[in-house]
């Protein structure tokens, strides 16, 4: 997710279309790239608003990554320069000590194209961006990163299921996770129409799929389950208002919401999610769409604490794995964006 300048006040003015990846770059076992997998060597960047993101934190997490890959948590409303470490003392991100997030894109490539975009990750010792690669950032997370994966760590990208996967993910991305931004950011009725149309089609395919069956692709937890569950955990609370993505409420879906309150419950979902960061973030930045900046009070998050009974349907959420343990001091998501 890219933001600051006058694109926030564009949103809703011109058609929209997602910017691709510029630095695409890989931290691999073999350091093919030239970044090898190195514990404390990169820093992850990241805004808890943004679903893209929030994608990272989770693998992150479930992978038992803290320790090895450091983590940035940025101020979730940008400014002109966009994202920015204002959350931390004095302004600076404590480990890079920069003020915005372009002064890593800066020192990899000076006045590159495109935006500054979470998240990122950033090679400490340079100070230099080394990927913004969004898609591939959390399958190379749970296939390269391995040497560095807590012990009991799931496998979130099965070799013997990624054909699978990757035709569900694909479906997903297109329709639902950027379907709501193609939605929301329309500037013509016929192509809120047909992006709003596309979205609820392929929730409802989606329902269908969970209706027996706990996870997306087997019966565990995959990389395709985090990246639904983010624009699901995001979709009453800004999707539905915000982006006009309105025929029905998440909490109307009986499978999708069991489906969603289920990944919450889990370890390592919703213990990384911030819904003051995300309703602060879309309200506020994109201005074009919500110029009044106004930040609605709803919609009630206690539901996302209530039984959902997705156990019934079995499913092993971490297969021969284990659950990870406790959020790290200094990660915690503070009271006010939690249920």
């Amino acid at each position: 997710m890219s933001g600051g300048g006058d694109g926030n006040q564009a949103y809703g003015h011109r058609a929209f279309k997602r910017s691709r990846s510029h630095f695409t770059d890989r931290i691999t076992a073999d350091g093919r790239d030239g970044w090898p997998v190195e514990a404390g060597r990169y820093r992850l960047v990241v805004s808890r608003a943004c679903p893209w993101a929030s994608r990272a934190v989770i693998s992150r997490r479930l992978l038992g990554l803290e320790d090895a890959l450091s983590l940035a948590v940025t101020d979730p409303v940008q400014d002109d320069r966009s994202w920015r470490f204002t959350l931390d003392p004095d302004g600076r991100d404590p480990v890079l000590g920069i003020r915005y997030l372009a002064e890593a894109y800066e020192r990899r490539e000076p006045g590159h194209p495109g935006g500054v975009s979470v998240p990122a990750v950033v090679d400490v010792p340079s100070g230099r961006l080394v990927t913004n690669d969004y898609q591939q950032l959390t399958l190379d997370l749970a296939t390269e990163w391995t040497a560095l994966h807590r012990p009991g760590a799931p496998d979130l990208y099965p070799e013997k299921l990624r054909d699978e996967i990757d035709a569900v993910m694909a479906d997903v991305y297109e329709d639902v996770n950027n379907g709501v931004y193609r939605a929301g950011f329309a500037h013509e009725q016929a192509g809120y129409e047909a992006a709003c149309t596309g979205v609820f089609r392929r929730l409802e395919l989606l329902s269908e799929r969970l209706a027996g069956q706990r996870y997306l692709v087997g019966d565990t937890i995959t990389e395709a389950d985090i990246r639904l569950f983010t624009t699901l955990v995001r979709f009453d609370a800004v999707y539905h208002g915000h982006f006009k993505c309105n025929r029905w409420k998440l909490t109307e879906d009986p499978v999708l919401w069991a489906y969603a309150r289920d990944l919450f419950q889990t370890p390592g979902f919703g213990d990384t999610v911030d819904f003051d960061h995300i309703k602060r973030h879309y309200y506020q930045v994109h201005t074009g769409i919500n110029p009044t900046r106004i930040v609605p009070l709803g919609p009630d998050l206690s539901g996302w604490l209530t039984p959902h009974r997705r156990e019934e349907l079995g499913g092993r959420p971490f297969g021969d794995g284990t659950p990870p343990g406790p959020v790290p001091a200094g990660e915690q998501v503070p009271a006010r964006g939690r249920p």
